[in-house]
């Protein structure tokens, strides 16, 4: 339809110029009409605000990636790791590289996998590049109908150890997908008992637990036209877990809490900010009530930076417990807020180290977790120091 303002300006054309000057203005009037049709994933806005853009090529202190994926296991089904056979994402030249121009001291590999798989990871890694990696292992879960299964993974945690595996890194697949018979049944919840040796393990080697068991509130609740993260649910419909027999998020971190509290001695980083980085008062309260919990900040700076205010006071009540993460994954292409590149690394240190405003928060066109921009939070150098190498090289023990 055409605008009041653009039918008179082009009745005026009518009146001076004839016939020739009627069709221009039709055109450009075309030409600023909506397209009709378009869909939402060709819509890329671009932003008319003028305000100052820092570029932070490499992070103001050293730092300890804590939260990355280098590899991967070979096998898997319906989210159970079946194999401890490793797949490699990234080469240690071209990691390094990029941790070179970064200013990254050095990048933990949650995924590390078990038996023979972390022996080659670490090999291949950690031994090879002395303090540039760390690897962490993974229970076996495909394991987990033996019935001496409590006892085995306990085992497993200590030849892990002796293997050279700094942590235990635990899946959303505790609580999500593993089940009864591992891939059907009925689904095992967080705080089963059949592994509190291996927490106890943890804890006696002083390998701190990496654990993830829930992830964004919107992937809890309905893909419809109310859902924040619409697009990327679409992108990815297996990412949803409402419905079915899954649990809500409340319910998985209320079951990660009761086995922090049953393991006072066993050190816990609850990872993308302790799981629910939409309600950073929930997170206080759960590191309020467990000293033995931390958290890092991996893949959740898109949330971070638009409670920006809210995030700051986090930080600074928190600072000692809080640690620098990115979810980096190499050759991620298809990820792009965790996608392991330079631009990566910029946007969180940017997010970090400035109050620049609304910007992006991952290296990508149209933003992937919802379509919203990021303000920096300019956190002081005392605790820039502690996020980004302190806290994590107190757990790690370097």
């Amino acid at each position: 339809m055409i605008s009041r303002r653009h039918w008179l300006y082009g009745m005026g054309l009518v009146a001076g110029s004839g016939t020739q000057v009627v069709r221009a203005a039709t055109l450009a009037v075309k030409a600023e009409t909506p397209t009709a049709g378009m869909e939402l994933s060709q819509y890329e806005p671009r932003s008319m605000l003028h305000v100052h853009e820092s570029h932070v090529e490499r992070s103001k202190f050293p730092c300890i990636d804590f939260h990355t994926h280098i590899s991967g296991s070979t096998k898997s089904e319906r989210g159970i790791e079946l194999s401890p056979d490793r797949e490699y994402l990234g080469t240690a030249q071209e990691l390094l590289a990029v941790m070179d121009r970064k200013n990254i001291r050095a990048m933990v590999n949650l995924t590390g996998g078990y038996d023979n798989g972390l022996a080659e990871a670490v090999a291949k890694y950690d031994h090879a590049f002395s303090g540039r990696f760390f690897t962490f292992t993974e229970p076996c879960f495909s394991r987990f109908k033996e019935p001496d299964y409590p006892k085995l993974q306990a085992q497993a945690i200590e030849r892990a150890h002796g293997d050279g595996a700094r942590g235990l890194k635990i899946l959303k697949t505790l609580g999500l997908y593993l089940r009864e018979n591992i891939t059907s049944g009925t689904l095992v919840k967080v705080d089963d008992a059949r592994f509190d040796t291996m927490w106890d393990a943890c804890g006696q080697l002083n390998m701190p637990v990496a654990i993830h068991v829930s992830d964004p509130i919107a992937f809890f609740t309905p893909t419809d036209r109310f859902n924040e993260r619409y697009e990327e649910l679409n992108n990815h419909p297996d990412w949803s877990f409402y419905g079915q027999d899954y649990p809500s998020n409340g319910e998985l971190i209320a079951a990660r809490n009761r086995v922090i509290a049953r393991h006072p001695n066993t050190q816990f980083v609850t990872v993308h900010v302790g799981n629910f980085s939409e309600d950073l008062q929930n997170v206080g309260e759960n590191l309020d009530r467990f000293p033995n919990m931390s958290v890092d900040i991996a893949a959740r700076i898109g949330e971070l930076g638009r409670q920006p205010v809210t995030a700051r006071k986090f930080f600074e009540k928190y600072q000692d417990r809080i640690l620098f993460g990115t979810d980096a994954t190499p050759h991620g292409d298809e990820y792009p807020q965790q996608v392991f590149n330079d631009r990566l690394y910029e946007i969180y240190y940017r997010f970090l180290e400035t109050d620049d405003e609304y910007f992006d928060y991952a290296p990508a066109k149209i933003p992937p977790q919802g379509r919203w921009r990021i303000y920096g939070i300019h956190l002081p150098d005392t605790i820039l120091r502690k996020v980004y190498y302190e806290n994590a090289a107190r757990l790690l023990r370097v």
